[in-house]
């Protein structure tokens, strides 16, 4: 019974000796907390993305001013549908689309066989007609030794006067077949140079060189110069474009006509190619107004010939001043037009100093093409922010996206 006693008594709990719960996980949890509300207010907000354009100063060359804008086309004064001349069927093409070709040289051919065999009857008949005149004449010359003998006999009182009537009807008879004979060769020798013609139309021929824009047709279908393109037959088989005669066309409104003349200087740029500026002259100013649109007509020269500038591109235009160069630099810079912003009736940019932003009052002079003269509050070579000016602040900190070279 003791033993027992004692065995329970090993098996109590001392309330002392129980585990007491660690306070590291709290303390460890605290600290995290700490430490990310401190990284939060110490972390710098995110800086936006800018770019940014060159001051560039004006040069002393540069004089000639914009005097007015607009937007055109570029368009091919030379251009055609190529069609045979006559209706048949494609036996061979030979354009792509892109393909440069020389006048004269082969786009096509029509099916000619009906023509090849009316051809050859053309010759065959026209070889009778020979042979036919070449019997005339050798019956001509007969007639005309009987006429003689008759004559010569007649003299000599040998024979009577109606046989010499009958040798000069004979020979007048057979003077006439000869001439007949004749225009009979005459008639087929044209016939065959008809049918040699409408052989040489079922060849499709470029008129001029220049460069397939639209191919309108494939082998085995039927071609005409006349249709409409109804019931599947082609007006041609595509469009030819000299690109030795691209210009630009305008329509100019009406009220700014007058600042627009023939022989004037124009500083174009292609929508493809903003940055390129492509010299050009106003051909002429066409004497008829757009009542509907009240627009008139400008043609404008390209003064150089480049494979980027394509038909029906669209283009913007600057009419400039014939002014002559300038003696000495005009004053201020010129700055892409997107860098400047309104602000309560005035003009300003925002100008790169190290990574924040300054703002900066300006006045602005005239226009080229897409910049703007600033004649005052700007620097030759100082940054200024272009785009999208109007999340933007005084003092904001930045961060440089790209910096745009002059072209």
């Amino acid at each position: 019974m003791n033993d027992k006693s004692a065995l329970l008594g090993q098996l109590k709990i001392e309330r002392g000796l129980e585990p007491q719960p660690s306070r590291w996980p709290w303390l460890l949890a605290l600290a995290l907390i700490g430490l990310g509300a401190a990284g939060w207010y110490l972390w710098p907000a995110q800086k936006p993305e800018v770019e940014v354009a060159l001051a560039r100063t004006i040069s002393a060359d540069a004089g000639a001013a914009s005097v007015l804008d607009a937007t055109g086309y570029v368009i091919a004064r030379r251009q055609a549908t190529v069609s045979s001349k006559v209706t048949g069927k494609v036996v061979e093409l030979n354009i792509e689309e892109g393909q440069r070709v020389k006048a004269g040289q082969v786009l096509a051919r029509i099916d000619d066989s009906n023509v090849r065999t009316q051809l050859q009857l053309a010759e065959a008949q026209l070889e009778a007609s020979r042979s036919a005149g070449e019997e005339a004449r050798v019956l001509l010359r007969d007639a005309e030794r009987q006429l003689k003998r008759a004559q010569e006999l007649g003299e000599k009182k040998l024979v009577s006067q109606q046989a010499i009537d009958t040798a000069q009807a004979n020979y007048e008879q057979a003077e006439v077949r000869t001439t007949s004979a004749q225009r009979g060769v005459t008639v087929a020798e044209k016939s065959l140079a008809l049918y040699r013609q409408q052989l040489d139309d079922a060849v499709v021929r470029a008129p001029f060189a220049g460069v397939i824009t639209v191919k309108n047709a494939q082998l085995g279908e039927m071609i005409s110069p006349l249709s409409a393109g109804g019931a599947g037959t082609r007006t041609g088989i595509g469009t030819l474009v000299d690109m030795q005669s691209l210009e630009i066309e305008v329509d100019v409104n009406e009220s700014f006509i007058n600042r627009v003349q023939a022989g004037q200087p124009v500083d174009a740029r292609l929508n493809a190619y903003p940055e390129w500026k492509l010299p050009a002259q106003v051909i002429a100013v066409i004497p008829a107004a757009d009542r509907q649109k009240a627009t008139v007509k400008v043609r404008i020269a390209i003064k150089l010939e480049d494979a980027r500038v394509l038909p029906d591109m669209g283009v913007r235009v600057s009419f400039l001043t014939e002014d002559k160069p300038q003696t000495q630099a005009p004053p201020g810079v010129v700055i892409p037009a997107e860098g400047v912003a309104d602000e309560n009736g005035g003009k300003i940019v925002f100008v790169l100093k190290g990574e924040t932003l300054e703002r900066r009052a300006i006045s602005l002079g005239g226009t080229r093409g897409a910049d703007v003269q600033v004649i005052a509050g700007l620097s030759g070579g100082e940054q200024v922010v272009v785009g999208d000016l109007s999340k933007l602040a005084d003092g904001m900190a930045i961060k440089l996206k790209v910096l745009k070279e002059e072209k």
